[in-house]
């Protein structure tokens, strides 16, 4: 495994409360990769997660994040280095806070922007101001999150994550909860992100091949805990691999960069 790799995960187990829920994941991620991580409930997706963005340490096993070694460095150092929007994020803000201020927040990867010396740093005002009118967020600016719809308030997680100029960008089904219109704005956006050169390394965690962002590069199938596909995306996702992981037959397809699935009619 090259040295540079932004994530490396070797012989990773982990176990709780006499269950397992994590078995033999070995799994890497290179820069300028795109990863989906796919699988049903159950599949052990959320604890990669915890485990990838180092909020948890496996039972067993060898964890590399962004150069360090999970145990063996400051874990509040290294979160500063990964971005993340997930459910369990929203859960956390201060619904009061307005859009810029949660934006505001993104570079010190804090949850309030009075947590944060360099919240009132006129470079990133102008820099908040930026992301937000790119996000479409201008007029909802100054509105508590409280006030904003599902869509705006992906959208405003997203340009938080884009001020932080972090080195690994970490989706959790973004697009629960969003509506047709704002699922596919969504899609459009983490599609740009995809495309861009700058962009750091991004694993992008979901249930529905739909909502799989053009651009991405590579597939991690999970069922059980353990790894059924890993690899370049039209590799990985076939009709077999993903019927074996959701456990019934499905038909795939991709069109235009699209992604779908449907279950196989009963012969």
């Amino acid at each position: 495994m090259s040295a540079a790799a932004v994530l490396s995960l070797r012989g990773v187990r982990l176990v709780r409360d006499d269950t397992q829920i994590l078995t033999d994941i070995d799994w890497s991620v290179a820069p300028g990769e795109r990863w989906v991580v796919l699988g049903p409930n159950g599949a052990g997706k959320t604890t990669l997660l915890q485990i990838v963005t180092a909020y948890t340490h496996p039972t067993a096993g060898a964890v590399s994040i962004l150069g360090d070694q999970l145990g063996h460095v400051d874990v509040r150092r290294l979160r500063r280095r990964i971005a993340v929007a997930s459910g369990a994020l929203t859960r956390t803000i201060d619904v009061r806070l307005t859009a810029r201020e949660i934006v505001s927040t993104g570079r010190s990867a804090s949850l309030a922007p009075w947590w944060d010396d360099d919240a009132g740093d006129a470079s990133i005002a102008a820099e908040v101001d930026g992301l937000l009118a790119a996000a479409g967020l201008t007029d909802a600016a100054d509105r508590p999150f409280s006030a904003l719809s599902e869509g705006e308030r992906q959208r405003t997680l997203l340009a938080r994550m884009r001020l932080a100029r972090a080195d690994l960008w970490v989706f959790d089904e973004p697009a629960a909860g969003l509506d047709l219109g704002a699922r596919e704005r969504l899609v459009a956006d983490l599609a740009a992100l995809a495309r861009a050169e700058e962009a750091p390394a991004i694993v992008f965690v979901t249930h529905h091949l739909e909502e799989i962002p053009p651009g991405f590069t590579h597939a991690l199938l999970l069922r059980g805990g353990r790894i059924v596909g890993a690899g370049p995306l039209h590799d990985t996702l076939s009709a077999r691999a993903l019927s074996e992981t959701f456990g019934l037959p499905l038909d795939v397809s991709c069109v235009d960069g699209r992604w779908a699935a449907r279950g196989r009619p009963a012969p």
